[in-house]
C-alpha cells in the first residue's frame, strides 16, 4: 500500500501546526506587550500526573524556560520577568528544596550563555538575595554582572521574591535615604509618593509588565509584581508550566492584542 507523503506525521499534528501558524500570522500589525511577567506554576502537579519525581518536574520546568525565551525573542519582546522562587518556596521540605535550588543554579548558568540561536540575555535578579543560600546569591550577582552589557532579551529572574516584601523594602529604602538627607519625619512623609516607591522597587527603571501570564489554571498572583501589575492585563492558562506550548503563548498574545487597555480610566 502506498505511503502518505506526510510519512509518520499524524493528521492532528498537521492541524495543530496549521493552527499555530495561523495564530502567529493573526498577530501581525497588532500591539504586543513590551514586558511579560510569568508565574511558572505547575511543575509539581505535572510530575505527579506523569508519575515522575518532583525534582524531575522542576527540571522539565527549567528546560521550558529556555524554550519560552526563544518564543519571546521570536516576537521581539524586550523584557520578561520569570517568577522562579518565592519567599514562601524557601520554606519547602529540604528534600524538595535542595534539588530545586540546584536546578535554579544550573538554569542561571545556562541563561548567562544566551540562547541556542545566538540571542543574548541580560539577566537581572529580582528579589531579596539575603534570604538565599550564599552560593546561590553569589551566582545571581555573578550572572547579572556577566550579562549586564548584553543587548538581547532582558530577563528578570524573581528568586527569593515576595511582592509584599518588595514594597516594604522600597519603603525602608526611601526612609533610609530621607534620614541620610537629614529630613524630619514630617518632611519624609510629605515627600513619600508613588514615584518614591517605584524608584526603589527591584525592577526600578524598567517598564511595568503589560501582560502577566500564569499557568496551571490558578487565578491569582501569589504576590507576583503586586505594585508593578496595577494596570497589567492578565492571562490564566490551564496548561501546567512544563506542558506550556508555543500555541499557548500565541493565544496569550492574541488575547492581549484584542484588549482595550484603559490604565484605570
Amino acid at each position: 500500500m502506498a505511503t502518505s507523503p506526510l510519512g509518520a506525521l499524524r493528521v492532528p499534528d498537521v492541524v495543530y501546526r496549521f493552527y499555530e501558524r495561523r495564530l502567529a500570522r493573526s498577530l501581525e500589525n497588532h500591539p504586543l506587550p513590551g514586558h511579560i511577567g510569568v508565574v511558572l506554576d505547575g511543575n509539581r502537579r505535572w510530575a505527579k500526573q506523569s508519575g515522575a519525581s518532583t525534582a524531575y518536574g522542576h527540571q522539565v520546568g527549567a528546560e521550558k524556560i529556555h524554550e519560552f525565551l526563544h518564543w519571546v525573542a521570536e516576537f521581539n519582546i524586550p523584557v520578561v520577568t520569570l517568577y522562579m522562587l518565592s519567599t514562601e518556596n524557601l520554606n519547602r521540605d529540604k528534600a524538595e528544596l535542595e534539588p530545586l535550588l540546584r536546578i535554579i543554579a544550573n538554569t542561571l548558568r545556562k541563561l548567562s550563555g544566551g540562547l541556542a540561536d545566538g540571542t543574548s540575555l541580560k539577566v537581572h535578579p529580582v528579589g531579596d538575595d539575603s534570604i538565599l543560600p550564599p552560593d546561590l546569591a553569589e551566582l545571581l550577582h555573578e550572572t547579572a554582572e556577566a550579562t549586564k552589557d548584553h543587548q538581547g532579551v532582558h530577563v528578570n529572574v524573581a528568586i527569593g521574591y515576595g511582592g509584599r516584601e518588595e514594597i516594604v523594602d522600597a519603603a525602608k529604602s526611601y526612609l533610609t535615604d530621607a534620614s541620610q538627607a537629614g529630613y524630619t519625619l514630617d518632611q519624609a512623609i510629605d515627600g513619600l509618593d508613588v514615584d518614591a516607591i517605584s524608584d526603589r522597587l527591584y525592577t526600578r527603571g524598567q517598564p511595568d509588565p503589560d501582560l502577566v501570564i500564569r499557568t496551571s489554571g490558578e487565578q491569582r498572583l501569589s504576590g507576583f509584581l503586586m505594585w508593578q501589575s496595577a494596570y497589567s492585563e492578565f492571562y490564566f492558562c490551564e496548561a501546567l508550566w512544563p506542558a506550556f506550548r508555543r500555541v499557548d503563548f500565541l493565544r496569550a498574545l492574541r488575547d492581549y492584542a484584542t484588549r482595550h487597555r484603559r490604565f484605570g480610566a
